[in-house]
This record gives C-alpha cells, sequence and structure tokens, in this order.
C-alpha cells in the first residue's frame, strides 16, 4: 500500500499543514503528526500499520489521540481490521471530533465511529458530557460477523447543515456502501482525532489502523454576531477560523456605522472574532458582511457572508429599584385562566438601559437557596419577563421571554417576602405581601395574581398592589391591567423606638428608607444627650435603622431620639424632624399589665382580638410575651406567643393583637388605632361562651387573667357578635363587674384606643359615691351605667345592695352578702331583675354592710335613669 503523509495542526498558520493524514509510511506515529496517549501500548507492525501492542489483560483500554479540529463540512476516512470476533468487551472506538486529549475520561464531548460491541456493527455515536453514548447512525447489526478478520474502510461526512453521512466497504477498498444519515448539531467543536480500544486477554494485538484521512475542503460560514460592549462585535463562524485575521475583511453596512479597526481571533474559541470598531455601535439593527475569511484549513470564503444583529444598548447590571417583582402568582389554584404554576413577573423599569440580569437571585431571606439567573438573561428598557421553576418554563413559553430558574422559591399563599439581589450581595427589590393585598375576598382563594399599580412607586408596599382585573387571572409578561399613577408623595414617618439593649436602639418607620441616608449617624439625636456613634439600616426592607450608643442608657429613664434628616426610598424628605420616645425596658411584675379588652365572638368573617394596657410607670418590652386561654378541664393554659421580636408598650400605652389587623381594621373603621394593632402568627381558642384569657411574660410569669363569659354583656344587647367587653377602670380588678359591652356609638369595639366605657377613679375618701347620679342605659357610650365606688377603713366587710324604684318597689337586687376588699366599686347598667330596662325615674340604692364585728350599717344613694330625646 503507498503511504503518504500529510499533516497540519489547526493552530498553525500555515496552509498546507490544515489537513491530517496519516499512512505511517514513516514507521512511526511520534512525529508527523504526533500521536499522544498511552504509546507503549500500540506499535507500527511490518506492513507500516498501527497496530495494538497492550498488556494481554482482560478489560484492558488504550488510546491514541492527535491535535485535528475539523468539525463541519468534513470527511473522516480510515481503514482497520478488527482480528477477533467483537463483543462487549471487544470493540474499537476512532473519535472523529473529541473536546480534550483523554478519550476515556468522564466528560470527554464529541462524536465517534464504533467498531464491534455487542451489536457487531459500524455506527456513528455522540458523547455527551454525561451519560452513555447516543446514536447518530445505528449501523446494521451483525455488520462485522467474523470471528478472525474484521476488514473494514470507513468514510464519515459532515456537511456545513450538520448531516451526517456514515459509509463502510468491508473490503477494505473504497466501494462505500451506505449506513444512513442523521441532523446533529449538538457539538461544534473539536481539539483531537483518536482511536480507543478495549479487549480481553486474547485480543491485545488483534486491532490494526492505517489510512486516517480527515480532509474539510468548504469555506467557513459566518452564523452570527453580536454586540458584546459598545464598540465591540463577536462574529462567529461555523467552524475554526485561521489564526490570523484582517480588519478590513469585515464591516457593517448603511451610512453612519462605524469603521471596524482590528480583528482578533479568540484565544480559546478559533471559531470567535472579536472586532474593535471605531465608535460605538448605533441602537437598531445592521448587518455586518465578511469578505475573504478562510478557516483554519485554507478554504477561503470570498463572500459576500452577512448576518444582522440587533443593538439595544449594552447590558449594564441593574441596580437599587431598576428591575422590579411586579406580579404575583402565589395561588395558582383554582386556575382561572394562568398556567397552574407559581410565578413572579419582573419589570425593567428603565427607559434607556439593558440589564444584565446574569448572577442576580430571587430568594426569600433566611432560605439556604436562591434561584440565580444565568449568563447572558437580559431585560430590554421597559421589558416584562415571567419567572417561574425550570420545569415549568414551556407553560409559559407564549407569553414572551420566561427565565425557568433552579431553585425558584416556593410561595406562600397568606404571606411572604421575596428579594432580588445582586451579585455583589445588594438589595435590589423586596416586597412582602399578604393576600390582604387582594382587596378582593374571591380573589385572595386562589387563580389571581397580585399586580403592582404604579413601577414608578415601587417602595409603597400594600397601597400600590391589589388583585388583577384580567379575566385570565393576571398578566404575566405585559403591561399589568391595573396599572395607574399612583405616586409616593408622603415623607417617611418614625413609628417607634425600642431599646434593644443599653446601647442599642431600634427605630422602625412607616415605609422603606433611603439606606444610604439612614446610615449618617449625624441624621439622629437623642434627648437627653447620649452620643450616637453608628447608624445601620437593616436589610433588606430599610424599615429598621438600629443606633449604637456611646454610653450606656439607665432602665426605665425616658428618652426622645429625634429624626433630623430621613429620605424614603423615592427621595421623599422627612421634612421637620420626627421623634419617638422611648426607655430602657424595666421587667414586669404581675398586675403592671392587665386585660383591657376581648372580642371572643366576632362577627361573620371577623377575628378575635385582645388588647392590654400597661397600668403601670414601666417601660416594658412584650418581646417573647404569650397569650393563653385556660381550658376548662385541668386548667391547663395554652399559649401563643404575641411577639418574636422587641415591642415596646410604655406606660399607660395599648396594644391589641390579632392574626388579621386589616379585618379589625376594616370592622371598626372609626375605632380602632391602627398603629397599635400587633398581627400575631396565631391566637388561643377562645370559646364564644365562656373563657379564661391570660398574659404571660417571656419567663411564663402570669402578668394578669380574666374570666369572661358571654352573659357579662349588657342584656338589652339583640346580639353580641362583634360586641368587645372593655375594662372600666385601669387600677380596677380584672373581674366581670370591672368589665361592659363596648358602646354602640364606637361600633361596639376599641381595639388600640381607649375604652368607650372607661371611668376614672372617683376623688376624695368618702365611704360610698356615685357617679354618675344621672345616666342614660342606650349603649351610646356616655353614661351608659352607674357606678357604686365604696372605701372601707378596714378589711373584713361584707355587702348588699338593692335597687327600688321612686314607689319603694324592688327593682334590682344587684350585691347579695359579697365579701369586700377595702376599696372597690359595683356597676348598674339600669336593667331591672327581669333583664329589662328600667324605666324613666328616680331610684334608691340601699347599701348594706357588715362590719367584721358583726354589726350592720345601712345608706342610700339617690340616682336617676333618663333617656335622650
Amino acid at each position: 500500500m503507498k503511504k503518504v503523509l500529510f499533516l497540519a495542526l489547526f493552530l498553525s498558520a500555515v496552509s498546507a499543514r490544515a489537513q491530517l493524514t496519516d499512512t505511517f509510511a514513516d514507521a512511526n506515529f511520534t512525529q508527523n503528526p504526533v500521536w499522544t496517549g498511552d504509546a507503549a501500548a500500540f506499535q507500527i507492525n511490518s506492513a507500516q500499520q498501527l497496530q495494538t501492542n497492550g498488556p494481554a489483560v482482560t478489560g484492558t483500554e488504550i488510546q491514541l489521540v492527535t491535535p485535528c479540529a475539523a468539525t463541519t463540512g468534513t470527511t473522516w476516512e480510515f481503514w482497520a481490521n478488527l482480528k477477533l470476533a467483537t463483543s462487549g468487551g471487544n470493540y474499537a472506538d476512532v473519535w472523529l471530533m473529541a473536546d480534550q486529549a483523554d478519550l476515556k475520561a468522564s466528560g470527554t464531548k464529541g462524536y465517534f465511529v464504533r467498531l464491534g460491541g455487542t451489536a457487531d456493527e459500524v455506527s456513528l455515536f455522540r458523547q455527551d458530557a454525561t451519560g452513555s453514548p447516543v446514536y447518530v447512525v445505528n449501523g446494521q447489526d451483525g455488520t462485522l460477523s467474523s470471528t478472525t478478520n474484521n476488514l473494514v474502510r470507513v468514510r464519515v461526512t459532515r456537511t456545513t447543515q450538520h448531516v451526517w453521512t456514515l459509509e463502510r466497504d468491508l473490503a477494505g477498498g473504497t466501494a462505500y456502501v451506505r449506513e444512513g444519515t442523521a441532523t446533529d448539531a449538538i457539538h461544534q467543536r473539536s481539539a483531537y482525532f483518536g482511536v480507543y480500544a478495549t479487549y480481553s486477554q486474547a485480543n491485545s494485538r488483534a486491532f490494526t489502523f492505517d489510512d486516517f484521512r480527515v480532509t474539510d475542503a468548504t469555506a467557513p460560514l459566518l452564523t452570527r454576531a453580536t454586540v458584546t460592549a459598545a464598540r465591540q462585535l463577536d462574529i462567529t463562524f461555523n467552524e475554526a477560523v485561521a489564526a490570523s485575521q484582517v480588519a478590513a475583511s469585515y464591516r457593517l453596512l448603511g451610512s453612519g456605522t462605524p469603521v471596524v479597526t482590528a480583528a482578533t481571533r479568540d484565544a480559546a474559541d478559533p471559531t470567535l472574532v472579536h472586532l474593535t470598531l471605531a465608535a460605538d455601535v448605533p441602537l437598531g439593527a445592521h448587518t455586518v458582511e465578511v469578505r475573504g475569511v478562510a478557516d483554519a484549513f485554507g478554504n477561503v470564503a470570498a463572500g459576500p457572508l452577512t448576518a444582522t444583529f440587533q443593538n439595544n444598548g449594552f447590558a449594564v447590571a441593574p441596580t437599587v429599584n431598576q428591575v422590579l417583582i411586579t406580579e404575583i402568582m402565589a395561588d395558582e389554584t383554582p386556575v382561572v385562566g394562568l398556567p397552574a404554576s407559581e410565578f413572579v413577573e419582573v419589570h425593567n423599569a428603565s427607559v434607556t438601559a439593558v440589564l444584565d440580569l446574569a448572577g442576580v437571585r430571587l430568594l426569600k431571606p433566611g432560605s439556604t437557596s436562591a434561584a440565580v439567573f444565568p449568563a447572558g438573561a437580559t431585560l430590554l428598557p421597559g421589558e416584562y419577563a415571567v419567572v417561574c421553576g425550570s420545569t415549568r418554563a414551556a407553560q409559559f413559553a407564549s407569553y414572551g421571554k420566561v427565565f425557568g430558574l433552579t431553585n425558584f422559591p416556593s410561595l406562600s399563599n397568606a404571606a411572604d417576602q421575596l428579594v432580588l439581589r445582586g451579585k455583589d450581595g445588594r438589595t435590589l427589590f423586596e416586597v412582602s405581601y399578604t393576600d390582604a393585598w387582594y382587596q378582593d375576598a374571591r380573589k385572595k382563594e386562589g387563580g389571581w395574581t397580585l399586580e403592582m399599580l404604579d413601577p414608578g412607586n415601587p417602595c409603597a408596599g400594600a397601597p400600590n398592589w391589589r388583585a388583577s382585573t384580567d379575566a385570565t387571572g393576571g398578566t404575566p409578561g405585559r403591561t399589568n391591567s391595573i396599572r395607574a399613577t399612583n405616586p409616593d408623595r408622603t415623607p417617611p414617618v418614625l413609628l417607634r423606638a425600642v431599646a434593644l439593649s443599653p446601647t442599642t436602639v431600634r427605630l422602625y418607620f412607616a415605609e422603606k428608607l433611603d439606606s444610604t441616608a439612614a446610615a449618617v449617624p449625624t441624621h439622629y439625636t437623642l434627648t437627653p444627650t447620649a452620643p450616637i456613634t453608628r447608624a445601620a439600616p437593616a436589610t433588606p426592607d430599610f424599615r429598621t435603622v438600629d443606633l449604637t450608643l456611646a454610653t450606656p442608657l439607665t432602665p426605665n429613664q425616658p428618652l426622645t431620639v429625634t429624626v433630623q434628616q430621613a429620605l424614603d426610598c423615592v427621595g421623599n424628605a422627612s421634612g421637620p424632624a420626627t421623634s419617638a420616645t422611648f426607655a430602657l425596658p424595666a421587667a414586669p411584675s404581675p398586675g403592671d399589665v392587665v386585660i383591657n379588652e376581648i372580642l371572643f365572638n366576632p362577627r361573620v368573617g371577623g377575628v378575635d382580638f385582645v388588647e392590654v394596657l400597661n397600668r403601670s410607670s414601666k417601660y416594658l418590652n412584650v418581646q417573647g410575651w404569650q397569650l393563653g386561654s385556660v381550658e376548662v378541664t385541668g386548667g391547663t393554659i395554652r399559649s401563643e406567643p404575641i411577639s418574636s421580636g422587641p415591642l415596646l408598650l410604655p406606660p399607660g400605652g395599648l396594644l391589641a393583637f390579632t392574626t388579621r389587623p386589616d379585618i379589625v381594621q376594616n370592622q371598626y373603621p372609626a375605632s380602632a388605632n391602627a398603629t397599635n394593632l400587633v398581627a400575631v402568627p396565631a391566637l388561643p381558642t377562645f370559646p364564644d361562651d365562656a373563657g379564661t384569657v391570660v398574659v404571660l411574660d417571656a419567663q411564663t410569669q402570669v402578668l394578669d387573667q380574666y374570666a369572661y363569659s358571654e352573659k357579662q354583656h349588657l342584656k338589652l344587647l339583640d346580639q353580641t357578635d362583634g360586641v368587645s367587653l372593655e375594662r372600666i377602670r385601669a387600677a380596677g380588678p380584672s373581674e366581670a363587674r370591672n368589665f361592659h359591652s363596648a358602646a354602640s356609638s364606637v361600633g361596639y369595639a376599641t381595639p388600640g384606643r381607649a375604652n368607650s366605657q372607661q371611668q376614672t377613679e372617683p376623688e376624695g375618701a368618702g365611704l360610698l359615691t356615685v357617679a354618675p347620679e344621672l345616666f342614660t342605659p342606650d349603649e351610646d357610650g356616655q353614661q351608659d351605667f352607674t357606678t357604686l365606688t365604696y372605701q372601707l377603713e378596714e378589711p373584713g366587710y361584707a355587702g348588699s345592695v338593692t335597687i327600688y324604684d321612686a314607689q319603694g318597689r324592688l327593682a334590682r337586687q344587684l350585691v347579695r352578702n359579697e365579701t369586700l376588699p377595702t376599696r372597690g366599686f359595683w356597676q348598674w347598667d339600669g336593667l331591672t331583675d327581669r333583664g329589662q330596662k328600667a324605666t324613666v325615674g328616680y331610684y334608691v340604692l340601699l347599701v348594706e354592710l357588715f362590719t367584721p364585728s358583726g354589726t350592720k350599717r345601712e345608706f342610700r344613694k339617690t340616682v336617676v335613669v333618663g333617656a335622650r330625646l
């Protein structure tokens, strides 16, 4: 056989060495070309053929490779003889394309022809980075059927359109028979050509190869052009191009387009050429033209070759509030019209910047994982995109741009917090939603999205979100159905301050702050003076700022913190100084805090609440406190936490705890104080007929308890659903006689506000006082009942109170032989013993007091039951 040797390495600039040919006529494989690998396991035999000569051990794998970059528009030819019976343990692979030199290594990618194997075939395979080889052309089984002499010549071609053809001649000549054709474009880069053999003990010298020829006779094709910087354009070809590139081969078509000043082949990817331009590429669509470019094997594309590209501006990393979450599908069922999948929508709020989202993370604070946007993820100015789980992306294909991300967070239906963070860790956007934001009881049950009204007001929270009005349930990938102008013109307000420790004070604001301005210590002052050394706004929502003090605070000493300057996240200034009073909290004692109001039987759609009052002179921190309910059987207290974080209760302060402050606010709009409504995850169960509510501190010490009952409500009420029981006197006991139904004039409850039925302690030291002497029991909150207050000189008294009308007829037996403390009171609600409202007129209260010595003392007090005209 005549042998001719010709080789060109793909990195050489000498076109005469552009193609691989090796017939081993020089009787070696160590030069012209150089083969590397398991060199000791191969030899050149007397027939000038490459022959295996490895260890005679079953399961041996040996290989040789030589550099070759041919990929498309290429023909591969070789001759082989396998002098054995092929099987699953005896076969040869001839690698046409391999991306690395070790053909045995996991992760090597490319294409190879298999000779033999279990199917005794000649077939073309593709090998990906993971998994088993995949057929490209599955040749006929049993083609190599000899047990001693399987002779074959193989030819494989790959067109520039990636159509593969596999042919073979079992006589070793060139009378080729086609095994099949197939299209496969998965791998388009190569670095090596090689042979690989695996065999059993008896077949270590049974493989011979010859006449390797790799021919690329096609010119390169231009596949795409991409703007990568303001003055840089990347040109990609279908195959490796010559190392030396000339700027004159490239130009942008059209008037006003910049000139190409330099063309450089990429150091790692020989199919890629970087063009440098004399000026910025104008925005819009353009065409690049290429002429006279050669591939790495000397084939010249005379051209013109052209590719169009779009310049939408060079992508930049997003800044704060530049990439927004503008729509949330937290509860996808029941399906209204959108895919049954959770998703969020992101929006580029900029009108000029293209945003590079690569490395941006979507997460829930506290989570150990995040959904990360991949390289190449961009948002055009004003563009919207759907973000969902990686397995759900296909469901949203018709909605425009979709990012299917691994580790997409599971969204809670009732409430959750989502954050977008830049790859540098900065918080770009935060939203903490609840199902109250829907403002629609039907839509919050599922199938509808929450939409942002005004992207220009991204920090507003609840006032800037509500349920979609689109008939399909939402508007993923496009302008929101409820979009409207909703600007934020409200300056930031300081809500409260809490001393976390003797040297740390936390400030709570009503909205998100500009974190840079919030971090300036001189923007805050303390009176009495206490130097502030540091101000640290808390990520991710920047609604709180921690101040570090130079000197420690004294417990229970009131201070005032003043915010001299603050900006919210859209730039509104705080204007006049805003302030709050606080103190380093003291430890509570039983009786310091008492139950002030309870709603245990709410209206339809309503929720319970419990209000507490700090009647001490102490500043108290309710963090770790609990509300409990005493079980009827066994007396066990079942409790729930009411504040996991710091929460100050100042002297005389009120806090009302409920699972849904928004519902309480909506049902009592005129009487509820939202500032004092505190959301809790859960409340204990409070039966509608009767029960006992308990307040416990962080050490589970009982501070107060009150046994309520529906029978304590005013008998004149037609129904008591939604009517709270209010404490009458702050200093009085937590007993039924010190509670009364809330007045109708305030909507039957005062959560977070002073009680409608509250009374102050009467002044003076008289034995018996009555106030008011004229009362109108009509539940309007004005003199609805009269109170008989007593003050005794010693303990041990007992007493009875009987009420008669002006004619001396018995109206009400109010108290019967009750053991009395030295100070207390009774209330008369104007009802008779029959539960009827007493008629208008004078009434006499006969008070009988029995002294510890057994003597009896009688007193008479007159009151008037009136009526409003």
